[in-house]
């Protein structure tokens, strides 16, 4: 297996476990970022679901190469979603220069488990 996949996965994976958590459980700071954004309340836990799954799915996908492309497939599509709305709420350039280096690090990681 690729070195850079066996690094990426688990890397992003821990990520959007925490990122996911924090909105799940309702963490205060988070639910700060979502009003900042301008985002309906109960769209918030959903998105932290979607990234719950994605993340397990990139781990798993180690074992299972399939789960992990559809995973970061899917966290792609999340990643421009989060992209798009912190443009349109004027977020500061340096949150999205972060969301950014996600998403390129999401679309390399899908690209390896192309290649896997």
């Amino acid at each position: 297996m690729n070195v850079a996949l066996t690094v990426l996965a688990p890397a992003l994976g821990l990520l959007f476990l925490s990122t996911g958590g924090v909105k799940v459980l309702g963490i205060r700071q988070s639910l700060e970022v979502r009003d900042q954004l301008g985002l309906v309340p109960a769209l918030w836990p959903v998105i932290g679901g979607l990234e719950l799954a994605g993340g397990s799915g990139l781990m798993l996908g180690l074992l299972a190469p399939p789960l992990g492309l559809a995973s970061s497939i899917g966290l792609l599509a999340l990643m421009i979603g989060a992209l798009t709305t912190r443009l349109r709420a004027r977020a500061p350039f340096p949150t999205l220069l972060v969301d950014a280096a996600v998403l390129v690090s999401v679309a390399s990681t899908a690209a390896l488990f192309v290649a896997a």
